[in-house]
C-alpha cells in the first residue's frame, strides 16, 4: 500500500530544506533539482503563495533497475520530497514512487519488490535524518 510520509518539523523552512537535501545525499540519492514553487507562482502568475519547495532526488542504480523492469516506471520519476509552510508550521512530505509503480500497474509487484525494499530502506534513513 502506498503511504504518504508527512511530518511537522521544529526548525525553520530553510533548515528543513537543507536537511532534506543533505539526508538524501548521505543515503546515495543525487539531487536533480530543488525548486521553490512559491517563487515560480510569483514570477509566472504574479501571486504570493506560502513557501513551498520540492527536492527531486535520484538513486541512479535503483532507477536503472526499475527502468529495466518497465520503461513506463520512468513516468513517475524522480523521488520527490516537499517542504511547505502550513500557517506557522513547517511540513516535510514524501510518497514512494516505487510503490506507486506497482500499485498502478506500471510494473508487477513481484519484480518491483526488491527495488521497493531497497528504496524504502534508504528513504527511512533519509526520513530519520530530517
Amino acid at each position: 500500500m502506498v503511504e504518504v510520509l508527512r511530518k511537522e518539523v521544529s526548525y525553520s523552512f530553510d533548515e528543513a530544506l537543507k536537511r532534506v537535501e543533505t539526508a538524501c545525499e548521505n543515503e546515495g540519492f543525487g539531487i536533480l533539482l530543488t525548486k521553490e514553487i512559491d517563487t515560480v507562482f510569483k514570477e509566472k502568475l504574479g501571486i504570493d503563495y506560502t513557501r513551498y519547495s520540492f527536492v527531486l532526488a535520484c538513486a541512479p542504480e535503483l532507477a536503472k533497475k526499475a527502468l529495466d523492469i518497465s520503461k513506463e516506471v520512468g513516468t513517475i520519476f524522480p523521488c520527490s520530497f516537499v517542504i511547505y509552510e502550513d500557517g506557522d508550521k513547517v511540513i516535510v512530505a514524501h510518497t514512494s514512487i516505487m510503490k506507486i509503480a506497482a500499485e498502478v500497474g506500471l510494473a508487477t509487484k513481484e519484480l518491483m519488490a526488491p527495488i521497493i525494499e531497497e528504496t524504502g530502506r534508504r528513504v527511512r534513513k533519509v526520513w530519520d535524518r530530517i
